[in-house]
């Protein structure tokens, strides 16, 4: 009966207090990867208006998309979308990637109302360089400072954005970004999903709370998968980290399986600073 007891209260202590990591098996086809990328693709993307911001030297174009309703009385999330490194450039098209894109979808756009900002960079946002330990990591570049600046600024132009509510999603360069913010400035993120990314630890102390869904192939060799597996070793005190594995999947298709689902968007909507 003893035994029983303790074992129950050791249960009960790692799941308060442990980090969740999961492998997931799935394996991703020509015809599905056809298929979601198609639907993304026949999305219109007109919806997302057209903006600028610019401060001293460093110019960002964006798009901005509204909520469905966008009533004044009521509050909704900030979402960032950080791009990959394919689609730096300043046309302020290319980086409504599929993370940008998936806001549209009907079910999505109706359910999980909320701004959205896709903003693009003319020079690579991280860089990666080799750390001590022989890890690749990232460090931002001069224009994602820039890019913290923008979101204060919208949070003045549009008060029914909820500041508890402000969330990064990125994949790649994008998923890299998407840390480099948290780690510059935790206090103002609810979550991030960083996807296939290289880690920032430069202020790992700070955010040894936050939500953080780091999602990574272990076959991808473009950015190693090992990095996250150093970035959650390295947060192993965090009962507020997930790290999802995706066993035979490699850096360039890991999220399709995300496109057609509501995963991401519900557990980003669940999570407040």
């Amino acid at each position: 009966m003893k035994f029983k007891i303790l074992l129950l209260l050791i249960f009960t202590i790692n799941q308060a207090f442990a980090q969740k990591k999961e492998f997931r098996d799935t394996k991703v086809d020509t015809l599905t990867f056809l298929n979601n990328r198609k639907l993304l693709n026949s999305l219109n993307t007109n919806q997302f208006q057209k903006k600028i911001f610019a401060e001293n030297d460093i110019t960002i174009p964006y798009r901005f998309l509204m909520p469905k309703n966008n009533l004044i009385n009521q509050k909704y999330p900030l979402v960032i979308t950080l791009h990959n490194s394919t689609r730096i450039g300043n046309d302020n098209e290319n980086q409504l990637e599929p993370f940008a894109k998936i806001w549209l979808r009907d079910e999505i756009y109706t359910k999980f109302q909320c701004y959205v900002v896709a903003p693009q960079f003319n020079k690579r946002s991280t860089n990666y360089e080799i750390n001590g330990e022989g890890i690749q990591v990232s460090k931002p570049s001069n224009e994602v400072v820039t890019l913290l600046r923008l979101i204060k600024d919208l949070e003045k132009g549009y008060p029914n954005i909820d500041t508890n509510r402000i969330y990064l999603i990125g994949y790649s360069m994008g998923g890299s970004t998407a840390q480099n913010l948290m780690n510059l400035q935790p206090k103002l993120f609810a979550a991030t999903v960083s996807v296939a990314a290289v880690p920032d630890f430069s202020n790992l102390d700070k955010i040894k709370e936050k939500n953080i869904w780091l999602i990574h192939g272990e076959k991808d060799i473009e950015n190693p998968y090992i990095g996250s597996v150093e970035l959650y070793n390295k947060l192993s005190s965090n009962k507020n980290l997930i790290f999802t594995t995706f066993t035979n999947l490699h850096h360039n298709n890991i999220v399709i399986q995300f496109l057609v689902t509501d995963e991401i968007p519900k557990w980003l909507f669940g999570k407040r600073r």
